[in-house]
């Protein structure tokens, strides 16, 4: 009875002086948590998409007050505003961001594009581009499968049942980017919202030739340059039989769309154009 009575005392002094040697090791090696970091955090939408470049929000926050500065970073997800609540947190200045949106640069519908193959596999783009080049004959078109819609966190992007092309709700997207890093085809651009939400911009990436490209899709680009010809802003460029356009340098004049023989060019909520009267009614009027 008297081992076991010193044993059960010898252990419990064991514990005891373990548990105190333990306290002292994790006092000394304790990591003091910045409380600005828990602020900060609060302040950030918590989708941890990823958008800001960091491992999610947490780790956006510990950055921002590692560094105590605000420059060249960005929450796309938080915006403008959000952001300012953040640099006032912070006792900081944030220069205000151009605010962007997703981007789908195909318009290869059904009608435009006729498919010529059947994928019989899995329902990813990127299983799919990987295997061969699609079930039209662009192989650089929207492939429609929906990896860019399974990977949005914020529910703003959906497949088009008629057109079988990916659609981005303007009120949702945040332009974290997620969808332009999912899409195998490297369809989908991040791109300045513009002025009352208005953009121009050519909405195909095929480089073939122009009248290959014109065979596999009837809304490719054929890179004939004449948008690059009447843009009075330098903003149109031309490389590897694909026109592209500079939304930094563009003003939205609207020259461009009208003289593309392919309608590749696509105006974003624009009002509709005056219909040219003809100088015959003109004059009578």
């Amino acid at each position: 009875m008297d081992i076991v009575i010193n044993t059960l005392i010898s252990l419990s002094l064991l514990g005891i002086i373990l548990a105190v040697i333990l306290y002292f090791i994790a006092q000394k090696f304790k990591v003091i948590e910045d409380p600005r970091i828990d602020v900060i955090q609060e302040l950030l939408p918590g989708a941890n998409c990823g958008g800001c470049g960091y491992p999610g929000c947490r780790g956006f926050a510990e950055t921002i007050v590692k560094t105590g500065s605000l420059d060249s970073m960005n929450c796309p997800a938080a915006g403008n505003e959000g952001m300012k609540k953040i640099a006032e947190a912070m006792g900081l200045s944030v220069e205000e961001k151009e605010v962007q949106i997703a981007v789908v640069r195909c318009n290869g519908t059904p009608e435009k594009r006729k498919k010529t193959t059947i994928f019989d596999g899995p329902t990813s783009c990127a299983i799919e581009s990987a295997l061969f080049k699609g079930d039209t004959d662009c192989p650089y078109g929207c492939l429609g499968l929906g990896d860019c819609v399974a990977v949005c966190p914020f529910d703003a992007i959906h497949m088009d049942e008629e057109s079988g092309l990916p659609l981005v709700d303007e009120e949702k997207c945040t332009a974290c980017g997620l969808c332009v890093k999912a899409c195998p085809k490297n369809i989908i651009e991040l791109r300045n919202k513009g002025k009352k939400n208005r953009r121009i911009y050519v909405s195909c990436v095929n480089k073939d030739k122009g009248g290959e490209a014109k065979r596999a899709c009837d809304a490719a680009c054929i890179g004939c340059g004449k948008c690059v010809k009447v843009c009075p802003f330098d903003a149109i460029t031309l490389e590897n039989f694909l026109a592209y356009i500079d939304f930094e340098k563009c003003k939205l004049c609207r020259k461009c769309a009208p003289v593309c023989p392919t309608g590749a060019i696509l105006e974003t909520n624009f009002p509709p154009r005056k219909e040219k009267v003809e100088q015959a009614e003109t004059l009578a009027n």
